[in-house]
């Protein structure tokens, strides 16, 4: 399911979709941002030690069985539910400064990743989330009305060369624009 952008026509994207999609800055500041007469939270969702998917697995260069800590939030406007987020930060990463990404509690990760002069992007990849989907299953599972589908991104960052990955998946209620 999940491609590079070079193989992504823009056409195949709703156009209320593609802005947030291809938005290289935080998305919690543009969630923020969109959020304005509202409320932004995080809400954790779930939090602990698990294995990663096998795509997430191949992506972070994981060796079969290694575990991770997945960490599952929703990323609200006045208790909406706009994204969906699954970081996976394998065990083999949190050493030095990416230790203190397991405590985060409700803060949001892109606070954390976009101020520190340390964390770089690396590459990022969208997908189109039928039902089934693993992914899609964990996102609208809070929902009261079920969409056809949805899309998402998922981006390897490196903090101090210690790669994680950040799935973010665009549920139905956020709004047209990321700006």
């Amino acid at each position: 399911n999940w491609m590079g952008w070079e193989c992504l026509r823009h056409a195949q994207v709703p156009g209320s979709i593609y802005p947030w999609l291809h938005d290289k800055a935080s998305l919690t500041a543009r969630i923020r941002s969109a959020c304005r007469c509202g409320r932004f939270r995080v809400r954790v969702v779930r939090q602990g030690w698990g294995r990663a998917l096998y795509g997430e697995g191949a992506l972070l260069g994981m060796r079969q069985g290694e575990i991770a800590i997945v960490r599952e939030v929703e990323l609200l406007c006045n208790e909406t539910p706009w994204v969906f987020a699954r970081t996976l930060i394998p065990a083999s990463s949190l050493s030095g400064p990416a230790r203190r990404l397991a405590h985060l509690g409700n803060r949001p990760l892109g606070e954390v990743l976009f101020s520190d002069q340390r964390a770089r992007r690396g590459v990022t990849q969208v997908a189109r989330l039928l039902p089934g989907h693993r992914l899609f299953v964990a996102a609208v599972r809070e929902l009261e009305e079920q969409p056809r589908e949805i899309w998402g991104r998922r981006s390897l960052f490196f903090l101090s060369s210690k790669p994680l990955l950040v799935n973010e998946i665009f549920l139905p209620d956020i709004p047209k624009s990321p700006r």
